[in-house]
């Protein structure tokens, strides 16, 4: 049976609902500072923390709940004859229900504010009351999330209590929001890129209908304290999005990402099938649609810059799973929500997290991005790329980064004429891509060359000009190759895998 009930909360949604309905089955309510106002000012009988422990609030809020009369009131065991004695001879009400949302860290800490005052958002008091209350979670029920006012008033009303389940599921919200909200906090003041625990501060954005397969269940969080574009983008049409989409919308983002220049990628399978860069956005796709007009069908297809109508009325000639751009002009939006099902996603943002994770059994890889593309660009050959091949070399090598190693694409025009990837060894990459490019000037690797096979290769389709990070022991092998069929080579000293 409720008889007291704590209301603290800094967002209000919900509450005088909630604060009706207890009023009303006779529970006194205590509360503090702007609840406490709040609840006065809407006309519900509420009591001051402060009137029953007998001391005001002190140092600008900061101590107003951290009381013994509180927290008696809330971790005493009320089958527990001893506590009940103790608290009875102290004076001290039992407290059976806690309603608290804590101060909104996660929002400010994306301000702009001073230190001083991200640090002010970092809340004690409530995460003390609830981390209690949750611990006595068979006799005091916790409430953190405004989407469960509702649940608890039914059970209530419906069966005069709420069930040991549903005390259990909101005392279990109130660790998994602390631990959240404490990682989060963490992240703020240490500023090291590898703690030594990791603390991950992730909110459920979406349930997702399956993961890579049907036979798997998926989900999707995204950051409660960083920016990046796939938190912050807005589905303007089309179908759900699912595990596959999210990922490969990933790819194909951070690759348009790389170029000043207007570009278009189009990703099928986590891996671009087409890439290139024009003076128009039009271009940028048609350019992107040739370089693989087979493996586009089905896949994703991201542009950098405002899409317009020519360029969507291309777009919905084919299968296509998602467009991706940071705008759209309103008759190209138009013509893209004529096709029902395709995803048409507004992303304005550019990719900004800092590190990269990878779950493994038992275990999570972290590692910083992969945001630097050379160390220096160094011709090694007797031959020296014209401006255009170096151009096209820059190309290559951006797109490199986002093909699964080893990673070769062949390059003409500022387009992506071939793309060989995620193979065992890079002979049969660099066959596949040469293949597919037919007329392709320029070639890319994400790695070192340990023999001069791939030169040899080149040769055979006319490639001018290879850039490559060096480094191999056999190298003066691949650049006494290049000098044989005139070709030039460029070396970065830095390779791109991507596992």
């Amino acid at each position: 049976m409720l008889n007291c009930a704590l209301i603290s909360v800094f967002n209000k949604d919900g509450i005088l609902e909630l604060a009706n309905f207890l009023a009303k089955k006779g529970v006194e309510i205590l509360s503090t500072g702007g609840t406490y106002k709040y609840l006065k000012d809407n006309r519900i009988t509420v009591t001051e923390v402060s009137d029953v422990t007998g001391f005001e609030e002190i140092l600008d809020g900061r101590v107003k709940t951290l009381h013994p009369i509180i927290h008696g009131g809330i971790l005493a065991i009320r089958d527990n004859e001893k506590h009940m004695k103790t608290i009875e001879r102290k004076g001290i009400k039992p407290i059976d229900m806690v309603v608290v949302n804590l101060y909104p860290f996660f929002e400010k800490v994306k301000e702009n504010l001073e230190f001083e005052e991200k640090v002010e958002f970092i809340d004690i008091g409530g995460p003390t009351m609830i981390r209690a209350a949750a611990k006595n979670f068979q006799d005091v029920i916790v409430l953190t999330d405004v989407n469960d006012y509702s649940d608890v008033i039914n059970q209530i009303e419906q069966d005069g209590d709420v069930s040991f389940n549903t005390r259990r599921k909101l005392a279990g919200k109130v660790f998994n929001l602390m631990s959240a909200y404490d990682g989060a906090i963490s992240n703020f003041l240490l500023e090291e890129e590898y703690p030594e625990y990791l603390t991950l501060s992730y909110k459920k954005s979406m349930n997702l209908r399956y993961g890579e397969n049907p036979h798997q269940s998926a989900a999707y969080y995204t950051s409660t304290v960083e920016k990046g574009s796939l938190k912050d983008f807005e589905q303007l049409n089309g179908k759900e999005l699912s595990y596959n989409n999210i990922k490969d919308m990933d790819i194909a983002w951070k690759v348009v990402s790389e170029f000043e220049e207007i570009a278009c990628c189009a990703v099928k399978h986590n891996t671009p099938c087409g890439v290139a860069i024009a003076e128009t956005v039009y271009d940028s796709y048609i350019k992107a649609y040739e370089c693989d007009n087979t493996s586009i069908f089905g896949g994703i297809v991201a542009i950098n810059k405002k899409i317009d109508k020519c360029t969507a009325e291309e777009l919905v000639k084919i299968f296509l799973e998602i467009v991706i751009a940071p705008d759209f002009d309103e008759d190209a939006l138009e013509v893209l929500k004529e096709k029902k099902n395709l995803r048409v996603i507004k992303c304005d943002v550019k990719p900004q997290s800092k590190s990269e994770l990878a779950k493994v059994d038992g275990g999570i890889l972290v590692q910083s991005v992969d945001n630097k593309l050379a160390n220096e660009l160094k011709v090694v050959t007797e031959k020296t790329p014209t401006e255009k091949e170096m151009n096209d070399l820059i190309f290559g090598m951006k797109v490199c980064k986002y093909v699964k190693s080893n990673a070769i694409v062949v390059v003409k025009d500022g387009a992506a004429k071939g793309i060989g990837g995620g193979q065992v060894n890079r002979i049969w990459p660099t066959i596949d891509a040469l293949n597919r490019a037919g007329d392709g000037v320029v070639l890319a690797s994400d790695a070192f060359f340990p023999f001069n096979d791939i030169v040899q290769e080149a040769a055979k389709h006319g490639i001018k000009s290879i850039i490559q990070p060096g480094g191999a022991m056999r190298d003066q092998d691949s650049i006494d190759e290049c000098n044989k069929n005139g070709i030039s080579m460029v070396f970065t000293a830095i390779r791109h895998f991507k596992h």
